[in-house]
């Protein structure tokens, strides 16, 4: 774990989710969840590129619907991913922005100042992550360093450590990656904590925008143990989104008999549409979907009901039960002795998903105690405070979390089959050694695959890599004795090596870019430096940002003062309405791009010594 270094400023939380992040901290005692500028508790995942600057948050994604190529989002269900997984093909087919493969690895392509430039997930992510440690700064009123990120507890190692990676894009100390569920349990548990007897077992129900978590915990006396977990990467709210926008677009086919799939913009606007619709089919029977000249001029009228709604999704939501059942039947735990079902993640709204699962657990009452928003951050900000040093306050200073890794760790025997060393739902961190040997005489080298997964053939499960070890003594096959040892740090991400006992030869896992998508020291380098430089650039924007609204804001202004003094000579009036006009016009002209600070001060200033003297004269 990376320590927080003293004058690093406090340590920060922040749930880094598919479509909104949050971000919180530790202050006076208690957790403050932070706005942003827009006064929103939560932030946009998305990032905009146009010819002027780049944009992040609200302000990306309110300019979507104009800027739809441009525009990034969902940087999470592509974050360690391969370029040719399934997932990765499917949701291709339904974004604005272009995503290519590089060795395998996805690249989103964009314009930025008319020209084409190429980003991995984690230099998107990491710009969200800048952008939610700016909120916290600007509340904190001091410069943040450390962070703890939270992840799905079904991310793989890959997606882990791609998140990680994206901390330190953005500069940051990463103290810690912990689970989501893990997270939100510490914001269900921490006021409960040592009030039960015995316990209580509690499971997270999480489904956020884009990624699904079934966990179940013991909490007791402010120990926070994970007995199994169980999800999906690739389930969420988007996914009923999806299904509202092609059975909308089927509509529109065959009202107009036009196929508005050909037009990002258009799309995006009905996206929108549906993402707003959802959300108000939570607490009413039917809403209206309203958009004027969608395509080709033409206006879109309406409505779905909260049935049809459910219908289009009924399948998706009966999957998010899976899980809940894997997940009892892994802790060995009947769903009778189940506590509590706390919800969590912004698609726990919809009432027929709640419905499914209060079934489930036969009429149980479903906990709603918590923010199903804002617990992850808030869980974050809690670790972030104890490991740091801040925590040192009875109420979280004895908390422990005992989390477990969502995938079986292995390596692929000369049979072909997955020799398990770490079995899933062991409890991290862990350090677990096999005995190994040669299967040929003479063997000086040994390649080692390892995998992740829960197949009993290896290459059915997930290639996390291959490494070498050479050297061994020449013997007859089984006589030599290797080791290879597993472990799994408290951020889940894990290290593989291998050990000849009687020589001391030893080979940690070395993994191929080109293989598993990861990157090298050297590209985090390379996007460290490019990250500092679009800071700079953004910093640069911001000024010549505000000196045009100062410009435009005067002129304005002046343009309201002049029409309301009846007192002003005819001659002055026109004077300043001719030099406010041009002033406006020549804003109007130059909408797209931003000038120079000095040109937008320059003119400021003209038009000041203008107006100024007159207006001095007669108010």
């Amino acid at each position: 774990m990376a320590m927080a270094a003293k004058g690093d400023g406090p340590a920060i939380g922040i749930d880094l989710g598919t479509t909104y992040s949050c971000v919180g901290v530790w202050q006076d005692g208690r957790v403050e969840i932070i706005a942003n500028e827009q006064g929103n508790r939560t932030t946009p995942s998305y990032v905009a590129f146009t010819n002027t600057g780049r944009l992040i948050g609200d302000a990306a994604k309110n300019q979507a619907s104009m800027n739809p190529i441009n525009t990034v989002f969902d940087a999470k269900r592509l974050i360690g991913r391969r370029f040719s997984d399934a997932s990765v093909k499917s949701d291709m087919r339904l974004w604005p922005f272009e995503v290519r493969g590089v060795e395998n690895k996805p690249m989103i392509v964009i314009n930025y100042k008319n020209e084409e430039k190429e980003f991995t997930p984690e230099e998107i992510s990491s710009m969200v992550l800048i952008k939610m440690r700016d909120i916290a700064e600007a509340y904190i009123g001091s410069t943040v360093k450390n962070v703890v990120v939270t992840v799905p507890a079904y991310f793989n190692d890959l997606q882990r450590q791609a998140t990680k990676n994206a901390g330190v894009i953005a500069g940051m100390n990463v103290m810690r990656i912990i689970n989501e569920p893990t997270a939100a349990a510490i914001a269900y548990g921490l006021d409960k904590k040592g009030t039960t007897v015995g316990g209580k077992n509690v499971l997270i129900f999480d489904l956020g925008g884009g990624t699904f978590d079934v966990s179940l915990l013991k909490i007791e006396e402010g120990v926070f143990e994970v007995k199994a977990t169980a999800g999906d990467t690739h389930l969420g709210g988007e996914d009923f989104d999806n299904r509202m926008v092609n059975h909308f677009v089927q509509e529109f086919q065959r009202k107009h008999e036009k196929d508005i799939s050909s037009s990002p913009k258009a799309l995006r606007r009905l996206r929108t549409s549906c993402e707003r619709a959802k959300r108000t089919l939570s607490s009413t029977a039917q809403t209206n979907i309203e958009i004027d000249s969608l395509f080709e001029g033409i206006d879109f009228y309406s409505t779905i009901t909260k049935a049809k709604f459910e219908e289009l999704n009924l399948d998706l939501f009966k999957k998010c039960m899976d899980p809940v059942n894997q997940c009892l039947k892994d802790a060995k735990m009947d769903k009778g002795i189940v506590d509590d079902v706390v919800l969590v993640g912004g698609s726990t709204r919809i009432p027929k998903v709640q419905k499914l699962l209060q079934d489930f657990f036969s009429g149980k009452e479903l906990c709603k105690s918590i923010n199903p928003d804002e617990a992850v951050a808030y869980g974050a900000a809690v670790q972030a405070a104890i490991l740091s040093g801040q925590g040192n306050i009875d109420k979280v200073q004895d908390l422990i979390l005992l989390d477990v890794t969502p995938f079986s760790l292995g390596t692929e025997r000369f049979t072909g089959a997955m020799k398990v060393v770490i079995p899933r739902n062991s409890t991290i961190p862990t350090k677990k050694e096999r005995a190994s040997t040669t299967v040929q005489s003479g063997q000086t080298c040994i390649n080692y695959k390892v995998y992740e997964g829960e197949r009993p053939r290896a290459r059915d499960n997930r290639l996390l890599g291959t490494f070498k070890l050479e050297g061994i003594e020449s013997a007859p096959r089984g006589v030599p004795k290797l080791t290879i040892c597993m472990e799994i740090d408290s951020n889940g991400i894990m290290v593989v090596s291998a050990e000849e006992k009687s020589t001391g030869n030893k080979s940690k896992l070395r993994l191929s870019n080109n293989s598993t998508g990861r990157l090298s020291e050297e590209e985090i380098e390379k996007m460290v430096k490019e990250a500092e430089k679009y800071k700079l650039e953004d910093e640069e924007n911001k000024k010549k940002m505000e000196a045009k609204f100062a410009f435009a804001d005067y002129a304005y202004n002046m343009k309201d003062r002049v029409s309301n003094l009846a007192q002003l000579d005819e001659k002055d009036k026109k004077k300043i309405v001719k030099a406010v006009n041009k002033a406006i016009r020549w804003l109007n002209e130059n909408e797209d791009q931003l000038a120079e600070c000095e040109e937008y001060e320059n003119k400021r200033t003209r038009l000041e010594n203008i107006c100024n003297p007159i207006m001095a004269r007669n108010v």
